[in-house]
């Protein structure tokens, strides 16, 4: 069926030998795992930590990072042989387009732009948030919140109008990303430096200040007592997925935003000085490095502060409000974190636009997107027009939306390639056996089945509300493929030349 044509994998070689025709190859395996953990470390865990602790998970958000950090494990065995096959940009949307065929691919590429670029459009909302903070909150209320978000002060609501702070940082790194990949992962890779020193300092010192108490329950519990919420009202822990273990999976759906950013990695492999050997050190190595990261860094700021702190006072900046609450003596640190956070976030927006541009331009390359979001700078040869609409896409999102919303549609987004991404890997070890692979998943099947049964599991946990979402938006891309797609797909008009020319031989 034409839906589920598949685009070789001889094909997709051929394009990744053109690289001199398009994107420079210029990152190495150390630039590599510096991308992912610029991705990686960031709003996921200086603000979606203190988010999933608050309203879910309490204490045991550290097991809510073990489950994600399980599932991201699975799935980045699976990324990784995929990525050493395949080295081209697109990521998972290639991969599915040679294992399982056009349409699913499709699906995939679509549910990509939940992942990345609401995944900027989430970072620049909490980069605003610490930007407001650095600056002694100078902002308004109203100029650098959602118009869905409210804050009583007194006896005043303030409901937010747009957020322009996010906008402000968006359009310099699309600027930035406009410049070159190169200068990119150079400014990124300072970042990176300075943000995993910071998150070493917050634990060393915080350490001494964790209060035992705060560990206590480790779980919360059914008959937890509400806690205020800035708007004024309660919120109850009642509901399953509000506590004991139920919220600790609520949890890692939510928490699994701070993985993001190492399948980001699989998008930069057309950039790769040699893919086949650096790829899945760059997967691997930085989803290391940060889960080890993570686990301290949660249990210490669960520590130093009670989880309920984190529904109002600690929602925003909740790193630097547990230091100036609890860690008497260290305001000097608080500062230092905010700065520290602030770069965090810029190199993780980078890479997220970096991943979305580079998606489209594969997509479109394939003619299942218009033209303009492969065309590349005469000078610069990045897709610079491509970024340029992504700003404005990205920039509607964090105007206009809290970062919880689009923070839970990431999640959901990225959750799902990953379920088709350990679907492929099965597939295509029945389909081309003999294929070279640099790089091989190990125990497969088992591993990519628990890959998918682990994230599907987080995707079961994380709000009807998003799951509804992401569906609408599904719904979206689907008429999208069959109104404009399907009949631009470059592989579709292949085949038709094919049986034009047989039927006149």
């Amino acid at each position: 069926m034409s839906l589920f044509r598949k685009k070789s994998i001889s094909i997709l070689l051929a394009q990744a030998a053109e690289s001199e025709k398009g994107l420079k190859r210029t990152l190495g395996a150390w630039s590599l795992v510096a991308l992912g953990i610029g991705a990686i470390i960031g709003a996921g865990l200086f603000v979606r930590t203190a988010a999933a602790a608050g309203m879910h998970a309490g204490p045991a958000v550290t097991i809510s990072f073990i489950i994600a950090a399980i599932g991201c494990a699975f799935a980045g065995l699976c990324y990784a042989e995929f990525a050493s096959i395949i080295p081209i940009a697109g990521s998972a949307y290639t991969y599915a387009y040679a294992t399982m065929g056009e349409l699913i691919a499709w699906i995939i590429g679509w549910a990509l732009i939940l992942e990345y670029a609401l995944g900027a459009a989430t970072v620049s909302i909490s980069w605003s948030e610490y930007a407001n903070r650095l600056l002694g909150g100078s902002i308004p209320y109203e100029w650098c919140h959602s118009p869905l978000e409210a804050i009583k002060v007194g006896s005043v609501l303030h409901h937010g109008i747009i957020n322009v702070p996010a906008l402000f940082i968006l359009i310099l790194l699309s600027l930035l990303l406009i410049k070159g990949t190169h200068e990119s992962a150079t400014v990124n890779a300072v970042i990176v430096v300075l943000k995993v020193a910071i998150v070493l300092v917050f634990i060393f010192v915080g350490w001494k200040f964790i209060n035992a108490g705060n560990h206590t329950p480790y779980v919360i519990p059914a008959d937890a007592a509400p806690a205020m919420k800035p708007d004024g009202s309660l919120y109850s822990y009642a509901p399953f997925f509000n506590h004991g273990w139920g919220g600790i999976l609520t949890g890692a759906g939510i928490v699994f935003f701070a993985f993001i950013g190492f399948d980001a990695v699989s998008t930069a492999a057309q950039e790769s000085k040699n893919p086949k050997k650096d790829m899945p050190i760059g997967i691997l190595g930085s989803l290391l490095v940060c889960t080890i990261l993570y686990i301290l860094f949660s249990f210490v700021l669960t520590g130093v502060a009670p989880y309920t702190d984190f529904i109002k006072s600690g929602k925003e900046a909740s790193v630097a409000y547990a230091i100036d609450h609890y860690m008497i003596g260290y305001g000097w640190l608080a500062t230092l974190v905010t700065i520290a956070i602030l770069l965090g976030f810029s190199s993780v927006i980078l890479v997220m636009l970096l991943g979305q541009s580079r998606v489209f331009y594969t997509m479109s390359t394939d003619g299942l997107l218009p033209k303009v979001f492969s065309d590349l700078h005469p000078k610069f040869r990045t897709p610079y027009k491509s970024n340029l609409i992504l700003f404005v896409f990205v920039g509607l999102f964090a105007a206009f939306l809290p970062s919880n919303i689009a923070g839970d549609l990431t999640s959901i987004g990225t959750l799902f390639a990953f379920v088709l991404v350990c679907v492929g890997v099965i597939i295509l070890r029945k389909t081309d056996p003999t294929l070279v692979r640099p790089f091989k998943t190990p125990l497969v099947p088992l591993v990519p089945i628990l890959g998918m049964i682990v994230c599907a599991a987080m995707i079961v946990g994380l709000p009807g509300t998003t799951q509804l979402s992401a569906l609408g938006w599904m719904l979206i891309g689907l008429i999208i493929y069959f109104g404009y797609s399907k009949s631009r797909s470059k592989l579709g008009s292949r085949g038709k030349v094919v049986q034009k020319s047989s039927v006149l031989e």
